[in-house]
């Protein structure tokens, strides 16, 4: 029998991909409403557009703890504490008597999704062969989508019954029910014996990042550009359509057809990158982005605008798990998630630097300087991946220094 057919993802459908579809369910019920709560709560405009962005900080800032903690006590544990933290923080939102207090909600909230997000990928880079490893994290990846897309609508549907407050109880509830199915994830024993002591010994933060400092200064430049342009499309889309005239019900169909075409293609990039390499998928994901972007400022009617927001859905898709497998393809078997750690921090450090680009450029040139800045971050994180991956080599991380449990 062939590896392929020994292996099925069916298989660990639930323990595996339940609570991330949960996740994404709460963490999209929730989005479209903050800004609105911070209002009721008394914020100024600019206030309640900050609100959104401490979900972000709350991430970036938690990574490294969040690797830490996951080393420390196990994925299946950290997965149940993270889905918990959020319920909890889902809770101190909806009681918050002012604005200091629900933006500590927020941030909270990001701070339990990095070590949420973290736990699984690092799960998942253990659990899954190697032959079927881009599968499973571009199906990771997929079922995220797929929770960000239903928990908007599921959220309004809530709102309507019982108010804004509905969005963040429907958040709590899919994490608590996301904290039960995680209690069902088996423990992996290489796991359990780097945290016991009966291999070889945990590696430091400061260990790993020296060990692999020359994975993070290629590969990961790459990582990073990844995540600046596709945090920019969220931003590009809205005030694209905007800038041309369409209103807002209008464009948030353009937006949401785009993340349904996304949502399509993520299980045959998988297998793209499976049977053909990472590289199959890494760059024309990343040239169809920067094509459809580059092309975003030629639109001035909304047929065209669709078009190029759908071939930006397309190649999103087309990359679902690529920073997720390739960070999985390089970490090593002892320190995992320490290294997974710093991986999402540069992809996370993207993610945020992305739209502050977008933004000062807007601001000093005008908004398709800034589209067009951003299809070229795009095409530089393509000529990163062609350079790097052949050199680095997927499935050959580097050796661990070893250097105790501290930072």
């Amino acid at each position: 029998m062939r590896p392929e057919e020994s292996f099925s993802l069916r298989r660990i459908a639930v323990p595996a991909y339940g609570p991330s579809l949960l996740y994404g369910v709460g963490q999209g019920a929730i989005l479209p409403i903050v800004a609105l709560s911070a209002r009721d709560l008394g914020a100024t405009v600019a206030l309640a557009a900050l609100m959104v962005t401490l979900l972000g900080v709350g991430s970036l800032v938690t990574n490294i703890p969040a690797s830490m903690l996951t080393a420390r006590f196990g994925e299946k544990r950290a997965l149940v504490a993270a889905s918990l933290w959020c319920a909890a923080a889902m809770f101190l939102a909806v009681v918050a008597p002012n604005i200091t207090v629900f933006a500590l909600a927020v941030f909270l909230i990001g701070m339990g999704g990095s070590v949420f997000l973290l736990a699984r990928q690092s799960y998942l880079s253990e659990a899954v062969p190697i032959h079927f490893r881009a599968r499973a994290l571009s199906t990771l990846g997929g079922v995220h989508r797929i929770g960000m897309f239903i928990g908007p609508f599921a959220g309004a549907v809530i709102i309507g019954l019982a108010g804004t407050a509905g969005a963040y109880w429907l958040g709590a509830g899919a994490f608590l029910v996301a904290a039960g199915i995680s209690l069902t994830v088996p423990e992996l024993e290489v796991a359990r014996t780097d945290r016991d002591g009966e291999g070889p010994a945990r590696p430091s933060m400061r260990s790993i990042a020296r060990s692999h400092r020359r994975i993070y200064l290629t590969i990961g430049i790459g990582i990073l550009l990844i995540g600046a342009v596709r945090a920019s499309r969220n931003v590009v889309i809205p005030l694209w359509g905007d800038s041309i005239g369409l209103d807002a019900a209008t464009t948030s169909v353009i937006f949401g057809l785009s993340g349904a075409v996304d949502m399509l293609v993520f299980y045959p990039a998988g297998k793209l990158m499976d049977l053909k390499g990472r590289l199959a998928v890494a760059i024309p994901f990343l040239i169809i982005m920067s094509g459809a972007l580059f092309l975003i400022p030629f639109t001035t009617t909304m047929l065209g605008f669709l078009l190029a927001a759908l071939l930006i859905g397309l190649g999103n898709g087309l990359g679902s798990g690529i920073v997720m497998t390739l960070g999985a393809d390089y970490a090593p078997p002892v320190g995992r998630a320490q290294f997974l750690g710093f991986w999402r921090l540069l992809s996370d450090t993207g993610i945020m630097g992305g739209p502050a680009l977008l933004s000062l450029v807007t601001a000093t040139v005008s908004l398709s300087a800034g589209i067009w800045v951003t299809a070229g971050l795009g095409l530089l994180g393509a000529a990163a991946m062609a350079y790097w991956i052949p050199r680095t080599g997927p499935l050959e991380p580097e050796p661990v220094i070893s250097g105790g449990t501290g930072s």
